[in-house]
């Protein structure tokens, strides 16, 4: 018999989109006895930048930016409806920037009353390899304390700012997530975060009221995809440990078993764009990691389009992320089973190592 298994990927932006659309090719079993995968997204909803941003101040409505990338990257049809969400006007006033995606999702959560049963509903016109879920329903917006003392109000001018920052946190505080992101956290065989902006993207889903509890809980096997470069302000000088750090500190220990680190090489052209904006391949010391008391897994991450390196960018290579995703998935699987059989038994072993 086919085997499934549940895989809740937490994040936003591209580093997220990426995993899902490798993640998509394994929704449905090849031939008989193949694993097959349960994809559950769960996508921060603080961007207050670009359409997203608008339409949030203009409509009241949660931003949809980040939940349509996910749905494209999930999307059955690659082609048509894909193109469709992500078509952006250029021109007309009122219209220009806006990406029909975003639209759709604005008019259906007034039509439906819901953001995320108009999610929901999307999601199903796209016949998507998965489900959806927004983080929380609550309007929350973010801020974050910098080195200085400083705060700094708003997703885009956190993300701009040239300044350390040390924590971040949801305004108002006390969101609750959907309890559908519950359930699936907690019969989840591996749980994902990142890649993605650390403060601006996976961090905002750890500040909702009950998840990182729900990850800490979890049976699943917990990992997290690092990110290949560094980000100019947010995260300036960050080694790998450096973003685990922060994962922790907001999401409290226990939330990571494994880190999956890039070991691809990155071209000098693209080091040297990325120079010039202050930022650089994510550094990592296995060791400092490990002692941390969680396990490294190396892997070649990077995508090697020459169009894109020509444009100077470093991107993971969604083929690649995904099948280092399905290995883990596999071994979660194999963890719960085996953890589900001893609680069964009632021998009292317990499991001590990682």
């Amino acid at each position: 018999m086919n085997k499934a298994l549940r895989v809740v990927s937490i994040g936003g932006g591209n580093g997220l989109s990426a995993l899902l659309t490798g993640l998509k090719r394994y929704a449905h079993p090849i031939s008989e006895g193949d694993s097959w995968l349960d994809i559950t997204a769960i996508v921060t909803v603080t961007d207050d930048g670009g359409s997203s941003g608008r339409l949030r101040r203009e409509f009241d409505v949660l931003p949809p930016g980040d939940i349509r990338n996910c749905m494209v990257a999930l999307a059955e049809d690659g082609a048509f409806l894909s193109r469709l969400f992500q078509y952006r006007f250029d021109s007309g006033r009122g219209l220009k920037g806006h990406s029909f995606g975003n639209l759709f999702l604005t008019a259906l959560t007034h039509i439906t009353g819901d953001f995320p049963d108009a999610v929901r509903q999307s999601a199903e016109v796209l016949k998507i390899a998965g489900r959806i879920f927004p983080s929380t329903s609550a309007n929350v917006s973010l801020s974050a304390v910098l080195e200085d003392g400083r705060v700094v109000k708003g997703e885009t001018r956190i993300g701009r700012s040239k300044r350390k920052i040390q924590t971040v946190r949801l305004e108002p505080r006390g969101a609750k997530p959907l309890p559908e992101t519950l359930e699936a956290i907690a019969h989840a065989d591996l749980i994902t975060i990142g890649p993605g902006s650390l403060f601006t993207s996976l961090i905002p889903n750890l500040l909702v009221k009950g998840i990182p509890q729900a990850i800490r809980e979890s049976k699943a096997l917990k990992v997290c995809f690092v990110n290949l470069m560094s980000q100019p302000g947010e995260t300036t000088d960050f080694s790998a440990t450096d973003h685990l750090g922060a994962l922790l500190r907001h999401g409290g220990a226990g939330l990571i078993d494994c880190a999956v680190v890039n070991s691809s090489r990155v071209s000098t052209t693209v080091r040297k764009r990325y120079a010039a904006e202050e930022a650089a391949p994510v550094a990592y010391d296995t060791e400092a990691i490990r002692s941390m008391g969680i396990e490294v897994v190396e892997a070649e991450l990077l995508g090697k389009w020459t169009g894109r390196e020509r444009r100077g960018k470093a991107r993971h290579d969604a083929g690649a992320i995904a099948a280092v995703a399905l290995a883990l998935a596999e071994r979660g699987h194999a963890q719960r089973t085996w953890a589900a059989r001893i609680r069964r038994s009632g021998t009292g072993i317990r499991q001590t190592g990682k």
